[in-house]
């Protein structure tokens, strides 16, 4: 039986939309700013993606650290919208929808939303995680745009 919830942050940055989907829509540059991940690579893309790409992950279990290697693929790229989705194995799928849009005050607005699924037993502890990690990517997020230390 598979578990699904999703949460979503929002980050703006003095930057432009351009300059911000070329960092969340290149996987090889999230080693800047996601918390977990200690190795990216590049891999052929798969059909229907964009980009493709193997990432590490060093998780903890109480005083126990283990990587985890999954899929990750760029679906959409565009102007004001990039998603992505991970895959990893036990039937474990991380959706990113992040949506962009100039504000008027000069700085870009963007919106995250993040969806996990995953088999009930394991559900709680990827949920805990993945909301930790991409929380503290978006604390870096803004930074890293505007070019100033995280």
């Amino acid at each position: 039986m598979q578990s699904s919830d999703s949460f979503s942050y929002t980050v703006q940055a003095r930057c432009t939309r351009a300059e911000a989907v070329a960092l969340l829509g290149d996987l090889s540059r999230q080693g800047e700013l996601h918390p977990l991940i200690v190795r990216v690579r590049k891999l052929p893309a798969r059909p229907g993606a964009l980009a493709s790409y193997a990432i590490t992950d060093r998780l903890q279990l109480g005083p126990l650290h283990f990587p985890v290697t999954y899929q990750a693929d760029v679906l959409i790229a565009g102007e004001d919208e990039v998603v992505t989705v991970a895959r990893q194995q036990p039937a474990t799928t991380v959706r990113n929808h992040t949506r962009l849009r100039d504000e008027p005050d000069g700085t870009v607005r963007i919106d995250v939303e993040i969806t996990l699924t995953a088999p009930a037993p394991l559900f709680g502890y990827a949920f805990r995680q993945a909301r930790a990690a991409h929380l503290g990517l978006a604390a870096r997020l803004g930074a890293t745009l505007e070019g100033r230390p995280a």
